[in-house]
């Protein structure tokens, strides 16, 4: 009785835990759609001519927040009449929503309170995708009332791809992050990652070199459409978010197949073929001129040259220790999975502008993947491979130096000063014997009276004793006794130069010697 109540309240907490995750689902829908509300009613109220009341901007809001997810929109109110498809992403605006979903799916089942019941993650990803999907269906049907409905196709299809896409990423950042339990494929999803963020980096410089260039087109193409300065900041807004799209414009165009211009117009590094039908927009001044293309046009293609190798260098550094095959399987794989990731963001910069000429507009998803892929086989792949031989040379053995004598250690100045009339004082006088060296007395004299011994009669017996260790009665220290100091030697005499006389004794003079031999004649 006590396990099936037990089993009964943890199911009961994970119901619990599943419905609150459904909750969060649909409180992160919320949440991107009143952001979006938020600044499309202060761009109304601030307008000074706004076009319809509160209701057109709360339909304008939810139109753009399905817009954000993929969702292609119908604009009704064309000139001609007739419906316009409108499905360009601006891919800024899809960052909100991904990242709420994202979010909600990481702390759902990474909560504050650990001890509380979690879903599983297999129950986060379909709880959190559940509720999410219940808000956008609501949304969807609000949308058909108003000037730009959405989709239904597209709606099905983008809407709940991206919502699992996002809240798997989440799950799976909760989990720590896990790779596949091959080598190979573990390597192949870094070198795609490591070749997709080089690509579109370069497709961003790509993007704000060539604005740079026609800075004056832009300007005037941005000045001739806002007049006023609240056109003029929702101008500049729309410019932001769409920046994300000219920089995969600019990879798609780097890789080769290039980007559509309206139907029968491309423009490619080798050249602009057929005749655009470019709308005025401030972002569209950065494309290339009509006619065939130079130097200027041809060094785009260095771009997915760069993310090319890079991936080829990650894969070849990841799988370096394997065979020359998991190399090349793994650098394959990350071609495709590459290309994939380009098609889908193809795909999504891209799309119909209006009907007619407008209804291709920008990369061809298939194309740019295509083109990815054949960049990532052709030089990814020997890249990996020679980055695998190349880790994998013997090192040549290298002849080790001789070691240099370490250098005696150099005194400082004051210990060499006051060793110096040390040294003067104890050297011995030019002349003088030389000091005797000094004499240790090792007899058992000294030792009388030590330890209460009487004399060296009564050291015979030491090894009786227990204990007795016969190191402990020799001399504590072997320094030499202080040498008295020696006298200095005498001067010798000076010797009598050969022209002086010889000294007289004393007591006489050198008259008395002078007379005594005549008074001795």
């Amino acid at each position: 009785m006590t396990h099936l109540t037990e089993h009964s309240l943890v199911q009961g907490g994970r119901s619990a835990a599943f419905a609150t995750a459904c909750v969060r689902g649909g409180v992160a829908a919320g949440l991107g759609v009143g952001a979006l509300a938020v600044l499309v009613i202060v761009a109304w109220i601030s307008s000074p001519f706004p076009d319809s009341g509160a209701g057109g901007a709360l339909h304008l809001a939810a139109g753009l927040w399905l817009l954000a997810h993929g969702v292609e929109l119908v604009r009704t109110d064309t000139l001609g009449g007739l419906p316009a498809p409108l499905g360009i992403v601006p891919l800024l605006t899809t960052a909100l929503p991904v990242w709420l979903v994202f979010r909600t799916a990481r702390s759902t089942l990474d909560p504050a309170d650990e001890t509380g019941p979690r879903p599983s993650p297999a129950g986060a990803l379909g709880a959190v995708s559940g509720g999410y999907l219940l808000v956008a269906a609501v949304i969807v049907v609000y949308s058909e009332s108003g000037p730009l409905p959405a989709d239904l196709v597209t709606a099905g299809l983008w809407l709940p791809g991206m919502v699992l896409g996002a809240a798997g990423a989440g799950v799976w950042t909760a989990l720590g992050r896990p790779l596949p339990g091959r080598e190979e494929a573990a390597a192949a999803l870094r070198g795609a990652a490591a070749g997709l963020v080089t690509l579109l980096a370069g497709g961003a410089v790509l993007a704000g070199t060539a604005l740079v260039w026609h800075a004056g087109a832009a300007r005037a193409s941005y000045e001739g459409i806002a007049g006023e300065w609240s056109g003029r900041v929702a101008l500049a807004l729309l410019v932001l978010a769409l920046l994300p799209n000219a920089a995969v414009w600019a990879a798609a165009y780097g890789l080769g197949p290039g980007v559509a211009l309206g139907t029968g117009a491309l423009a490619t590094p080798l050249g602009l073929v057929g005749d655009p039908a470019v709308p005025p927009f401030p972002l569209l001044a950065a494309l290339p001129p009509e006619g065939r293309g130079g130097w200027p046009q041809w060094a785009a293609a260095a771009v997915p040259l760069v993310a090319a190798v890079v991936l080829g260098r990650s894969v070849g550094r990841a799988t370096g220790t394997g065979r020359a095959r998991e190399t090349a399987l793994a650098a394959l794989g990350a071609a495709w999975a590459s290309g994939a990731a380009v098609a889908v963001l193809a795909g999504a910069a891209g799309g119909p502008l209006g009907s007619g000429r407008l209804l291709a507009f920008g990369p061809v998803w298939w194309q740019a993947g295509a083109a990815a892929v054949l960049w990532g086989v052709a030089v990814g792949l020997p890249t990996a491979l020679a980055v695998r031989a190349w880790g994998r040379r013997a090192p040549r053995p290298k002849h080790p130096k001789p070691p240099k004598p370490p250098k005696p250690p150099k005194q400082p100045k004051a210990a060499r000063t006051a060793e110096a009339p040390a040294l003067a004082a104890t050297a011995p006088a030019p002349g003088a014997a030389a000091p005797a060296p000094p004499v240790f007395d090792f007899s058992l004299n000294g030792l009388e009276g030590l330890n209460g011994l009487d004399g060296p009669s009564s050291l015979v017996n030491l090894d009786d004793d227990e204990g007795y260790v016969p190191y402990d009665y020799l001399p504590a220290s072997w320094e030499t006794a202080p040498t008295p100091p020696t006298p200095p030697a005498p001067r010798p005499a000076p010797a009598p130069h050969p022209d002086t006389e010889p000294p007289r004794p004393s007591g006489t003079t050198g008259a008395e010697r002078e007379a005594t031999p005549k008074d001795m004649s």
